[in-house]
């Protein structure tokens, strides 16, 4: 009896259930969540990096560029914010929710305040006879936004490389069971909840006992499942005080202004990642645990419950052996457990998806079970690295159709654990696998990492041979360039390159001597890079350039 009491209360295993480990620290804070041991996302968030997406700005239109079907909008930062005019048309519920009717409310006024702009904002076009609302079209924004005017946007996508924010007009407020639409009435359920008795409850809570207010939309968030209604109430309270006082920020500020900044990285995990599908959260910083619990006890005593501080002197990740899987994870090659790998690589227009064999028996079985795990593994790195855009993996072929689809469904399956969106399309005729996943920031690996200095980013750099090869023809061009003023000249190279000189390419050097009447002294320094070479003057140790 009391080893099941121990079993029940105690701490769990770390292979046993769902965990978030946080490690926060002075310069960064890092969120790893797991699942049955094996890590499943990963994020960081560094001090001095000011996080935009679902920031709330009031900015000036700046230009208006109809080619390009799109305005950018001064917002306070370095660049300005693209808004498509897409963006800026009120927003349907896209493909991932059910739409709810309303009852007892006239929807066409609400469809009239959800299209305004707040107080001093700019408004839709005037009504036609009739009372209704003429349907808003992209030739109407510039006329609703012209050059100057002041505009409310939320950030939807974060600076990447050279190209600013993008922002839209359609503002969403994420709660803990629901996201507020403070400007689009509809109604909504994350189809993710799949029980069809779960979804006929939340229809009737949704349309019978909650008071929404007129001209807000509110869509249900798939932790909604199974929650009582008290749970909705608070939360849509807390979201629509939220706004108002967004409101109030933005009508008395003078543009451009932020208006709601998003809430730092531990906020965002108990808002976001803290379900009950989590066993336990575990944190080595008392202070973030105790701004944790309190913000959790807001929403859940149990949630509060299950927030643990980790107290070790050895780093949380090294401790509890996520570090040595974040260092697996963001290699270019993947292994499988099949004996398989892949190789991604991550470039400026697509992300390129390799599946080889390896290890793994070149058979039909075989083929299909690699296949089966790099989709799985693929779905997986996505996640951790955070890699959004298109997407093309390219799997060893298969000849029969129903083991293609079997792939295909289980990527989608896997897919489903992943709160970006994506898109993917079934294994084409060339065993091609496209896909899109939402970007909304850098990944992990840019972030993190920084190209090479000396490869640039190639990720490869040149053999000693072609280094040989490259030095004789410098040398040659130097001499002839310097004529009888240079008859003496010292290289300094990387020791591999002088070594490759030595054995293999001695004769040809002399004979360089030879055809210029110059004589060639030759040095290796270990510190110089492979590519790196230093031409200089004996007698005054100037360096002279080739």
């Amino acid at each position: 009896m009391l080893k099941k009491i121990r079993k029940y209360f105690g701490p769990k295993k770390l292979a046993e259930g769902n965990k978030i480990v946080i490690n926060a620290e002075k310069l960064e804070t890092r969120v790893a969540l797991l699942e049955a041991g094996s890590l499943e996302e990963y994020t960081v968030e560094r001090v001095h990096e000011e996080q935009i997406v679902g920031s709330i700005y009031k900015g000036i239109v700046r230009n208006i560029e109809p080619g390009l079907n799109a305005m950018f909008v001064d917002i306070g930062l370095e660049k300005n914010a693209f808004l498509h005019f897409w963006d800026a048309i009120p927003e349907a519920l896209d493909a991932g929710m059910e739409e709810i009717q309303r009852k007892n409310q006239n929807r066409a006024n609400a469809q009239n305040k959800g299209g305004q702009q707040g107080k001093g904002g700019n408004k839709p076009p005037r009504k036609r006879k009739g009372g209704k609302n003429p349907k808003i079209q992209s030739k109407d924004i510039p006329k609703l936004y012209p050059v100057g005017s002041e505009v409310l946007v939320q950030v939807t996508k974060g600076p990447i490389g050279t190209k600013g924010p993008r922002v839209t007009t359609n503002i969403s407020l994420p709660g803990r069971y629901m996201v507020l639409m403070p400007r689009n009435d509809q109604l909504g359920i994350s189809r993710k909840i799949e029980d069809p008795k779960e979804r006929q409850r939340l229809r009737k809570i949704m349309s019978e006992k909650m008071t929404i207010p007129e001209g807000k939309g509110v869509i249900l968030r798939t932790v909604s499942s199974g929650q009582k209604v008290r749970y909705f109430v608070r939360d849509l309270a807390m979201l629509v005080a939220q706004w108002d006082e967004i409101e109030e920020r933005a009508n008395e500020g003078k543009a451009p202004l932020c208006a709601f900044r998003e809430p730092d990285l531990i906020e965002r995990t108990v808002r976001d990642f803290l379900t009950e599908e989590i066993d336990e959260v575990l944190c080595d910083d008392l202070e973030a645990v105790e701004r944790m619990r309190e913000l959790a006890g807001v929403i859940s005593r149990r949630s509060r419950n299950r927030i643990t501080h980790f107290n070790t002197m050895v780093p949380i990740f090294d401790k509890l052996s996520i570090q040595a899987q974040i260092d697996d994870a963001f290699y270019r090659q993947v292994w499988l457990p099949s004996g398989g790998y892949l190789v991604i690589d991550e470039t400026e227009a697509l992300i390129a998806v390799d599946v080889n064999t390896g290890r793994a028996k070149n058979q039909d079985k075989m083929i299909l079970q690699t296949n089966i795990e790099a989709a799985e593994a693929v779905a997986r790195q996505l996640r951790l690295r955070n890699i959004g855009g298109l997407i093309v993996v390219d799997f060893i072929d298969m000849k029969a159709r129903k083991d293609q689809n079997a792939v295909y469904r289980t990527m989608r399956e896997r897919l489903k654990r992943d709160k970006a969106k994506t898109q993917i399309t079934p294994i084409s005729q060339l065993g091609l696998m496209e896909m899109t996943r939402q970007r909304l920031h850098e990944s992990l690996n840019i972030t993190i990492n920084e190209p090479c200095p000396f490869c640039q980013g190639r990720g490869v750099v040149k053999t000693a041979e072609s280094m040989s090869v490259e030095l004789q023809r410098k040398i040659s061009g130097l001499l002839a360039k310097q004529g009888d003023r240079l008859d003496e000249l010292v290289v300094i190279v990387h020791p591999d390159v002088l070594e490759r000189m030595r054995s293999n390419d001695s004769e040809l050097f002399v004979d360089l001597e030879r055809k210029h009447n110059a004589r060639l002294t030759f040095r290796g320094d270990p510190t110089y890079h492979r590519e790196q070479i230093i031409f200089a003057d004996p007698k005054t140790q100037k360096e002279i350039s080739a």
